[in-house]
């Protein structure tokens, strides 16, 4: 696997994208498809839409060197949709199948971008910013949203998620 990155500020970004890679299906393991969609009387984003929702950012992040290619919900995340009342998310199968298609092609893009791209902006239409800063931002969301996948296995008593 390519450890050479075309510009060092994303060597170490590199270590943090292999390590969520693995790091999501240990947190998705196990959990059944009615707990994927619990949100436990709360207001929270159930572990279905959040899975979803990081799937979808890889799906993004590979569009610099694989556009086109888009997951099983595309329609439930494009644009940054939040979560939906009354949908019925993919499955974990579907996400995880997602996931190891998109990953490999998400991995080059980080590898391939170099200084100038990464200086080069980024157009959110409202908002602006370097790809540095928004790939910097998409590695320390993927950490954040497989944390909180952690967490609600917890809370709807499931084992803690396993690292090794």
């Amino acid at each position: 696997m390519e450890t050479q990155t075309a510009s060092k500020r994303t060597t170490a970004l590199l270590t943090l994208f292999d390590y969520h890679t693995g790091f999501f299906a240990k947190a998705l393991e196990g959990i059944s498809a009615e707990d994927m969609q619990n949100r436990l009387n709360t207001q929270a984003n159930h572990p279905a839409w959040l899975a979803g929702s990081l799937v979808q950012q890889r799906f993004l992040m590979a569009s610099e060197t694989s556009p086109g290619l888009k997951q099983t919900g595309e329609e439930l995340f494009k644009d940054f949709k939040g979560i939906q009342d009354g949908i019925q998310y993919p499955t974990t199968a579907e996400y995880l199948k997602d996931w190891e298609r998109i990953s490999p092609e998400a991995r080059k893009a980080l590898v391939q971008m170099d200084d100038k791209k990464l200086d080069s902006m980024f157009d959110m239409g409202e908002m602006k910013m370097p790809y540095y800063e928004l790939i910097c931002f998409n590695i320390y969301r993927e950490a954040n949203i497989i944390g909180q996948l952690a967490l609600w296995r917890r809370l709807l008593g499931y084992p803690a998620i396993k690292y090794g």
